[in-house]
């Protein structure tokens, strides 16, 4: 469940950090009732932009597919021999 806390409670710097890292998703800050704010610990954001990186690459691998941008393996290996003399 999702952590919400007031904008006034960011004083208590120790508190929200142990809550960040107690926490393994983003800690929402609201100001006047709203939203305002997202902080997370380090661990938390290194994974989620490294999720973002992995899905944004497998969508553009799908549109490839989609467009018939490829290539067969063997036909691909033959292609980078060549190129490279190996």
């Amino acid at each position: 469940m999702p952590q919400i806390i007031p904008i006034k409670e960011l004083k208590n710097t120790g508190d929200i950090s142990m809550l960040c890292h107690n926490s393994d998703e983003p800690v929402y800050i609201t100001k006047n009732g709203y939203g305002d704010m997202v902080i997370m610990s380090m661990e938390v954001y290194e994974r989620t932009m490294f999720l973002q990186n992995v899905k944004s690459k497998i969508a553009k691998a799908e549109a490839q597919i989609e467009n018939g941008a490829v290539m067969e393996a063997i036909a691909s290996l033959d292609e980078i021999r060549s190129k490279y003399g190996i």
